[in-house]
């Protein structure tokens, strides 16, 4: 089972106060990197994995997806996702992704916002979601980018000239990270962009596109601390599809 910090009373006040909780899709920087990469939602059946509060989950069916089933570990998760929505379309379950099990070719689009490396077991999940999509279905994740997390102790420091610098030491070691954040001791899993991408192509998927996400001028502009995330990536965003070989690069 992936550990449940979101459920811990301490963790999950503090969460609840990112501008992201507070203000929804358009408090994350990265979401309209995301929403270019995502397909026409008209008619879709979209599973959201590790759906947190359901703000994609509901922004999904008001672009007019038939249907949302939102999975979330945490508890807290589901039942403010619950509190916030009205709409009979949309679902919320708790599912544990180390062990979800999904009908097969039930889905038009799987999509995850920052929740896969707490999986210990990527490979199974990805095997498990490209059975759950439909011939051309897509599936569009992000993920704290393996730069981001790889360090022992990821934190900024400053350089010979006072520059900050964020440290990358055990790159190529994958396995277990502990960071401090909200609560101490937070499991992550580390793997490398390699892995990552190659576990996808393994499964079975088409890779469609690729983003190490940095905020535009305009971004920063409006939001200057977000200027440091150009010093590192902080996230990756990955596109997918279950086309067949020499289909991936049409038009969604």
């Amino acid at each position: 089972m992936a550990q449940n910090i979101y459920d811990s009373p301490d963790f999950f006040a503090g969460y609840s106060k990112l501008p992201r909780q507070v203000h929804g899709l358009e408090g994350a920087p990265e979401w309209p990197a995301i929403r270019a990469m995502l397909p026409s939602l008209d008619g879709k059946r979209v599973v959201d994995l590790g759906c947190g509060f359901g703000w994609a989950s509901r922004w999904m069916r008001e672009q007019g997806a038939a249907s949302v089933l939102g999975l979330d570990l945490s508890q807290n998760m589901i039942e403010r996702a619950r509190a916030d929505t009205t709409d009979a379309a949309i679902k919320y379950c708790i599912a544990d992704l180390e062990t979800l099990d999904l009908p097969e070719s039930a889905f038009d689009l799987a999509y995850s916002s920052l929740a896969f490396h707490y999986v210990q077991d990527f490979g199974r999940l990805v095997h498990v979601i490209r059975k759950a999509l439909v011939p051309d279905g897509h599936f569009v994740f992000t993920i704290e980018h393996p730069i981001f997390m790889a360090a022992t102790h990821p934190h900024w420091i400053s350089d010979e000239e006072g520059r900050k610098t964020w440290p990358v030491n055990r790159y190529s070691v994958e396995g277990e990270r502990r960071t401090n954040w909200f609560a101490p001791g937070v499991l992550k899993h580390h793997r490398t962009v390699g892995t990552t991408l190659n576990t996808l192509i393994g499964a079975g998927f088409q890779i469609r596109r690729v983003e190490e996400f940095a905020p535009t001028h305009e971004q920063i502009q409006q939001m200057p601390q977000l200027a440091e995330e150009l010093e590192r990536p902080m996230m990756l965003i990955v596109s997918a599809s279950t086309s067949i070989a020499g289909e991936a690069s049409k038009p969604s």
